[in-house]
C-alpha cells in the first residue's frame, strides 16, 4: 500500500506487520463525514481538509492511536479544544474534543494531558466534542508523518490489512501431529 509517496517502500514494508498495533480512535463510530482531501467546508467554500472526520455521539471515549507522548495541547477557533500526540515520526492530532484546557492541561472526565505525558496504544485520552470549527460531533483525526500530511484512510486500511494477515497466519493449518512408531529393543 502506497502512502501517496510519503513513505519509502522501505520504511512501508518495515512497517506494515506492525499497522495492527495501531488502534481505531472513536468507540462509538458512526460514519465518516469528511475526507481527507479538498473538500467543500461547512461554509459552502473549497478547502483542504487535513483529516478525517468520523462521527460518533457527544461524548463518545477516543483512544490514542498509537504510544507515544503528548506533544502539544490546542485550543483555537479551528480545532476546538485538542492534542498533537508523537509517535516517533508521526504525530497524530485530535480536534473537536469536548471538556477543556486550563493551565495548558487538557481535561475530559476522568482524563487530565499536559505535554511531555507518556501515553500507551488504546488509552482513552478524551471524549467526543463539538469545540471550535464544527457542525455536529465528531473527532477530525489527522495525521502527519515527517512534517507531511497523511490520509488517516490509508492508515486505517494498512490497520485493517495488517489484521488481516495476522489472522491467515494464525488459522494456515498446521501440520499433523508425527505418526509415533514403537521401537522394540
Amino acid at each position: 500500500m502506497a502512502f501517496t509517496g510519503v513513505l519509502l517502500a522501505p520504511q512501508l514494508s518495515q512497517a506494515q506487520s506492525r499497522w495492527g498495533m495501531g488502534v481505531f480512535p472513536v468507540t462509538s463510530f458512526l460514519a465518516y463525514t469528511s475526507h481527507f482531501g479538498t473538500r467543500t467546508g461547512p461554509w459552502g467554500r473549497l478547502e483542504p481538509h487535513y483529516g478525517l472526520d468520523i462521527a460518533a455521539p457527544l461524548g463518545s471515549p477516543i483512544r490514542n492511536w498509537w504510544a507515544g507522548v503528548v506533544q502539544s495541547v490546542i485550543n483555537d477557533g479551528a480545532c476546538g479544544v485538542g492534542l498533537v500526540i508523537r509517535s516517533g515520526n508521526y504525530e497524530h492530532i485530535y480536534c473537536h474534543l469536548a471538556g477543556r484546557v486550563a493551565g495548558g492541561t487538557y481535561r475530559s472526565g476522568p482524563v487530565a494531558l499536559a505535554p511531555g505525558q507518556v501515553l500507551g496504544t488504546g488509552q482513552l485520552i478524551g471524549h467526543v466534542g463539538m469545540s471550535g470549527r464544527t457542525t455536529g460531533p465528531h473527532l477530525h483525526w489527522g495525521m502527519r508523518h515527517r512534517g507531511r500530511w497523511l490520509d488517516p484512510a490509508l492508515i486505517l486500511r494498512a490497520m485493517a490489512a495488517a489484521r488481516n494477515s495476522q489472522k491467515v497466519r494464525s488459522s494456515a493449518p498446521k501440520a499433523p501431529p508425527a505418526t509415533r512408531v514403537a521401537v522394540a529393543r
